[in-house]
């Protein structure tokens, strides 16, 4: 099997999503959940292991980091907006973090989580880069983590215009921030789609959550 085998059907199923959410615009049609359906459907019906697929998949991860400090750009360009706004803009990031770590406690209660699982369900609303990290480090399962992840940024960004219609949100500052505090860069990618501010503020909030939940998650961790 070639190298890059993985990596071109990866590319080549995200592509067929991002072609289907043209076609429909309905947004349960988001091209990353659309190309990881194609690719798990793909390999089950090839019989191609999992294994075989990610040596050359495997090399997209490689530009996760560099694609998120990418980021920075749009932040840049708004950068007198942010410092105008910086107290409410800390305040909300601070919140979403607070937020998302406290409804991961109380799940964890509620359906008595063994504290490997809690642990990997804390870092759910951060960039994948920094999350499996915090999860490693907390003893929890990174494949699991990996999952919430994705899962959680692929609903943020299904869900935010509703969202936003029905909370009556019409803020650029704030639905930048609700996102990527909510739903990291896949929220953020939603964010750029809806305006250059949106997507300054949610990129501000990836690093500034990330940073975040890498010092609450261990003392979260410890509650259960």
């Amino acid at each position: 099997m070639p190298l890059y085998f993985g990596m071109f059907i990866s590319l080549a199923a995200y592509q067929l999503g991002i072609q289907l959410k043209k076609r429909w615009k309905l947004a349960i049609l988001n091209p990353l959940l659309a190309a990881i359906i194609v690719v798990i459907a793909f390999l089950k019906l090839t019989g191609i292991p999992y294994a075989k697929y990610n040596e050359g998949a495997c090399y997209l991860s490689y530009f996760l980091t560099p694609a998120t400090v990418c980021l920075a750009i749009p932040l840049y360009k708004q950068l007198a907006l942010l410092k105008k706004n910086f107290a409410a803009v800390m305040a909300a990031i601070t919140a979403g973090v607070a937020a998302s770590a406290l409804s991961v406690f109380a799940m964890a209660l509620v359906f008595k989580l063994p504290n490997a699982y809690y642990v990997s369900f804390l870092p759910k609303s951060i960039t994948t880069a920094i999350g499996m990290e915090v999860s490693k480090e907390a003893g929890g399962v990174v494949t699991v983590t990996i999952v919430c992840i994705i899962l959680t940024g692929i609903f943020g960004n299904m869900t935010a215009e509703l969202v936003f219609r029905l909370l009556k949100v019409k803020e650029p500052i704030a639905k930048g921030l609700a996102l990527g505090t909510a739903a990291h860069a896949i929220g953020t990618s939603k964010a750029l789609e809806l305006g250059e501010i949106e997507g300054a503020m949610s990129s501000l909030s990836i690093a500034v959550a990330g940073l975040m939940t890498v010092a609450v998650a261990p003392l979260m961790a410890g509650l259960i």
